[in-house]
C-alpha cells in the first residue's frame, strides 16, 4: 500500500466522520422527498391499475429516476448552502458505495420489462429491489450515521420475510399487492425516517 494512498483514504474517512451531523441534516429532506415520491408512485399504480409486470416495472423505474434526481438536487443545494463543494472526495465515496447495488437493482428491473415475463414475478421484482436497495444503503452506511445501517437492514429483513411468504414451503396464503408494498417500504418508511431525523436533530445531532 502506498503511503500517499493510505493517507488520502484516512483523511477522507476522518472528514466523513466529522461531517456526520451535516449528512444527517441533508438526509432528512432527502428521505422526506423520496418517501413522498414513493407514496405518489404507489397511489399512481393503484389508481391507474398498472398491474402488468411491464407497466409496474416502467412506473417504478421512472419513480426511482425521479427520486434519484430529486435527491441529487437536494444534496447539491445543501452543499451550496453550506459553501462546500458538492462532488467532494467523501461524496464520491458514498456514490461508489451505492452504485453497484443500485445498478444491480436497475438491471433486474429492465430485464423484467421483457413482454414474455409472467406477471406472477411482480412480487419477486419487489423483493429483489428491496434487497438491492438495502445492500446499497448498508454499503453507504459506513460513511454516514449508523442509523442508516439499521434502516438498510429493515429492507433486507423485509425482503427475506416476503421471500419466505412467497415460498411454496411457507404454507401461508397472503394476497400481497406489489404497489402497496412499494409504497410501504419505499414511501412510508422513508417518510418515517425523515420525520425522525427532523424531530431528533437538535436533541441528538449525531446518530
Amino acid at each position: 500500500m502506498k503511503p500517499e494512498w493510505a493517507e488520502e483514504n484516512l483523511k477522507t474517512i476522518r472528514t466523513l466522520m466529522e461531517r456526520s451531523a451535516v449528512y444527517r441534516r441533508a438526509l432528512a429532506p432527502i428521505m422526506i422527498f423520496v418517501g413522498f415520491v414513493g407514496v405518489l408512485g404507489a397511489a399512481t399504480g393503484l389508481s391507474f391499475h398498472f398491474n402488468s409486470l411491464r407497466s409496474f416495472g416502467e412506473l417504478w423505474l421512472f419513480t426511482a429516476f425521479v427520486a434519484i434526481i430529486g435527491a441529487f438536487l437536494i444534496a447539491r443545494r445543501q452543499a451550496l448552502k453550506d459553501c462546500e463543494p458538492f462532488w467532494s472526495a467523501p461524496t464520491k465515496r458514498v456514490a461508489q458505495a451505492l452504485l453497484p447495488s443500485l445498478t444491480g437493482g436497475m438491471c433486474f428491473g429492465v430485464v423484467f420489462l421483457v413482454p414474455d415475463v409472467k406477471n406472477e414475478f411482480t412480487l419477486l421484482l419487489v423483493v429483489l429491489w428491496m434487497f438491492f436497495y438495502g445492500c446499497a444503503l448498508h454499503a453507504a452506511g459506513f460513511f454516514m450515521p449508523r442509523g442508516v445501517k439499521i434502516f438498510a437492514w429493515i429492507f433486507v429483513a423485509g425482503a427475506g420475510v416476503l421471500l419466505f411468504v412467497m415460498s411454496p414451503l411457507a404454507h401461508v396464503e397472503m394476497k400481497l399487492n406489489a404497489h402497496c408494498l412499494m409504497g410501504l417500504f419505499f414511501g412510508g418508511l422513508h417518510l418515517a425516517c425523515g420525520a425522525y431525523l427532523y424531530l431528533t436533530e437538535k436533541k441528538n445531532p449525531v446518530v
